[in-house]
């Protein structure tokens, strides 16, 4: 059995419903080999990412930057992590108000540091809340189960 970390801030419904979205996707009914683990970036420990077979990032964009929830998840985890965890597939989803360019950068930059391994463009969801958010992330989570399960990730 493959493990899926989901790692996601959710301070608000709209949130909620995005790392809700990404659980389900993940936890479709035809992915039968894959636990789903979700955990709000203070509730994740190094323990959880060392037991995980791959990780989905869930953050807001706040002035700019990640959430600070997701930045604490990572100065924890950073060095207990490093050397063990190398090519651990990884993706993203970003709530961004704005353009999400400089959260997108801010843990694409930890994400190289960690040397984890991008299995799939950043997901940015621009702008004023739109429903289709929902299924773009019950997509991303669907995909990265659906290739865990499948050994290609």
């Amino acid at each position: 059995m493959k493990r899926l970390l989901i790692v996601a801030h959710a301070p608000s419904p709209n949130t909620r419903r995005l790392r809700d979205a990404a659980a389900r996707g993940a936890r479709h009914p035809d992915i039968d080999a894959v636990e789903v683990v979700v955990k709000a970036p203070f509730d994740a420990a190094p323990e959880d990412i060392r037991s995980c077979d791959a990780i989905l990032l869930g953050t807001t964009e706040n002035l700019g930057y990640m959430s600070g929830a997701l930045k604490d998840f990572f100065d924890r985890s950073y060095y207990p992590v490093l050397e063990e965890k190398q090519g651990l597939p990884c993706a993203l989803y970003v709530r961004a108000g704005h353009d999400g360019t400089g959260t997108r950068r801010a843990v694409e930059g930890i994400v190289t540091g960690l040397r984890w391994r991008w299995v799939q463009e950043p997901l940015i969801l621009r702008g004023e809340w739109q429903e289709e958010f929902i299924e773009q992330v019950e997509e991303l989570g669907l995909y990265l189960a659906a290739g865990l399960e499948a050994g290609v990730l």
